[in-house]
């Protein structure tokens, strides 16, 4: 094997779906972008760009007589086709980014499977128990209530990121 081909990252399927969603993110705020250009802005869109303008002062991407220049020009905009001139070199305000996706639907369809496993293993027990059979139904019927009382906390539990917002 050659030095040229061990220096070649491999592109693996984690990496490739990474990129894909990046990119996918990326269409869907220049889509959003380019539908809300002939809108007319808001006092709160006007106020959102200022603050990302004084947050790029704050970095120091901007110096104090570029930004009044910009924010005058944010406060003479009246389209959002306007503000861009405002944002020439500097990342676009936080007005296109659509709103985040709520999380952890996902953990409620995995409690509904766990519920469904558990099922068979609980009427097993509740059938036992019809019979007499005490001991035949808490084997069969307590871990399948385990199992539904473990999955429900953890799909009620708050995700990571509604904990960090």
């Amino acid at each position: 094997m050659t030095d040229r081909n061990r220096a070649r990252p491999k592109a693996d399927l984690a990496n490739l779906a990474g990129l894909a969603a990046a990119a996918s993110q990326e269409a869907r705020v220049a889509a959003a972008r380019r539908r809300m250009m002939p809108v007319r802005l808001t006092d709160e869109e006007r106020l959102v760009s200022i603050d990302e303008l004084s947050e790029q002062f704050a970095i120091g991407r901007l110096d104090e007589l570029e930004l009044h220049r910009r924010v005058d020009i944010v406060n003479e905009a009246v389209t959002h086709a306007d503000l861009q001139p405002a944002f020439a070199g500097l990342p676009q305000p936080a007005l296109y980014t659509p709103p985040p996706r709520k999380q952890g639907r996902w953990r409620w369809a995995a409690f509904v499977g766990a519920v469904w496993m558990a099922l068979p293993f609980f009427l097993t027990g509740l059938v036992f128990l019809v019979f007499g059979r005490e001991v035949a139904a808490a084997i069969f019927a307590i871990p399948a209530l385990v199992w539904v009382g473990a999955a429900y906390r953890w799909a009620s539990a708050p995700t990571r990121r509604s904990r960090q917002s």
